[in-house]
């Protein structure tokens, strides 16, 4: 029994070492130099994580999106051009996209060191801090613009501009991905953004705009297809499940990509869940 029992802690003292040594040798989740930033993701402690995808031709009309997580998607058309929202450090696509967008709010919304064959990086703010980024640019059968939205300073105030809502036109269908938004949208940004058959949204309810408020800003959408991203846990998304659900269906779905076309719109507005973080 003693002899067991040597062994066993022996055993649990070797594994604790190697779990040890495998964590102190993982990369560590770089810091935005931002004042007073902390990094929604820091307690991952993740090193590059790329979304492994298998792709297939897409027929005319449709669009793919696949969730990478967090606030990344990649959006691919059918003339083959791909896009990765939020693009950043952390969290990638498996392909490099021709275009990237990206926010200000946080380095899990943004990149330093972006893929060089990137065709075209989109920030959703001026760096110069000139005003608000202006982009509207095509490129094959996609059309990106933007219209820029205020976020919190990390000194408490307002940062003008530092946020975009990003909006991209493949055909007759009309994608937006609100980004990290903090407010409600006003009048002009809704005549702005025009029609929009599909939103992607933030809905952790604490660093980006609290619950009931995104329940509005959806209300004044009215896409057909919402996406819900940037949530923490499948406790905070449930949360804001509960809240929906009584406006909305809610649909869950198994794979973190879907396809949608025009015509195949939901008759009404529809939540759509696809698994990821």
């Amino acid at each position: 029994m003693r002899r067991r029992a040597t062994r066993a802690r022996s055993l649990r003292f070797g594994l604790a070492a190697l779990l040890a040594g495998f964590l102190g040798s993982a990369p560590a989740l770089a810091q935005s130099d931002e004042p007073g930033c902390r990094p929604e993701m820091a307690s991952l402690r993740l090193p590059v994580q790329r979304a492994n995808l298998l792709l297939a031709n897409l027929a005319q009309g449709e669009t793919r999106l696949t969730f990478v997580g967090h606030a990344t998607f990649l959006i691919e058309t059918p003339g083959g051009i791909r896009l990765a929202t939020d693009y950043n450090d952390y969290i990638r696509p498996s392909v490099t996209p021709d275009i990237a967008t990206m926010n200000k709010a946080h380095s899990t919304h943004n990149s330093r060191n972006p893929d060089p064959a990137i065709k075209q990086v989109l920030p959703g703010w001026d760096p110069t801090g000139a005003g608000p980024a202006k982009h509207d640019l095509t490129l094959g059968d996609l059309r990106v613009r933007n219209v820029p939205t205020n976020i919190r300073s990390y000194a408490g105030g307002t940062d003008f501009d530092g946020n975009s809502i990003f909006v991209f036109e493949i055909g007759e269908l009309c994608i937006a991905h609100l980004g990290h938004l903090h407010h409600p949208l006003e009048p002009g940004h809704l005549r702005a953004l025009g029609r929009v058959d599909v939103v992607l949204f933030p809905v952790d309810g604490s660093y980006t705009l609290d619950q009931e408020g995104m329940l509005e800003v959806l209300k004044s959408l009215q896409a057909r297809v919402m996406i819900p991203m940037h949530f923490f846990g499948g406790g905070t998304l449930n949360r804001f499940l509960a809240r929906s659900q009584e406006l909305w269906p809610v649909e869950r779905r198994e794979q973190p990509v879907i396809t949608v076309t025009k015509a195949g719109l939901p008759a009404k507005p529809t939540v759509i869940v696809l698994p990821g973080h």
